[in-house]
This record gives structure tokens, sequence and C-alpha cells, in this order.
């Protein structure tokens, strides 16, 4: 069975590392580690730039992601950025 990779700390105590996954980011793969991030933090984690609206692609439909609600980050999750689209009101 494998273990995870341990990390570390300044007070010398030993914590298992995030395990990395990778994704795809308007064609390119990334790896980041697992996890939940808000959508503005996870766009500065792989570059995506801030005025940019972020979509998730499921099953070939585009679900776009408000940049203040969570997202978890598991495996081969495909993302795609685009500038921000006018909304009527």
């Amino acid at each position: 069975m494998a273990t995870q990779p341990m990390e570390r700390n300044g007070d010398d105590t030993a914590h298992p590392r995030p395990r990395e996954v990778s994704v795809s980011v308007d064609g390119v793969e990334q790896h980041v580690p697992a996890g939940t991030y808000v959508v503005s933090d996870f766009k500065r984690l792989v570059g995506v730039d801030p005025n940019k609206e972020l979509d998730e692609v499921i099953h070939g439909e585009f679900k776009p992601l408000d940049d203040n609600v969570k997202i978890t980050i598991e495996k081969h999750e495909k993302f795609v950025s685009h500038v921000r689209t006018g909304r009527s009101s």
C-alpha cells in the first residue's frame, strides 16, 4: 500500500503532502494539489486572468463558474476561460 509523501514543517512535525492531480485549462495540462478552492483562487493558481470567466467542461457542456463559489478538484477536470459576457438585467 502506497503512503503519502511527508513534508516537514518548521516545528519538525510531519504532515502528508496534498496529492497532485492533472487538470486541463484552455487545452494546457497542469498539475495542482487536489482539494477545494474558491474559483478566484483556482484561477490565480492556474494562471487565468482574473478579468476572464472560467467554465468547467462537463460531458461536453460548459458550466459557468462564479468567482466566489467553491469547486473541488479531484482528477482530470477540464476548464476554459473566456472574456466576460454582458448580462441582461
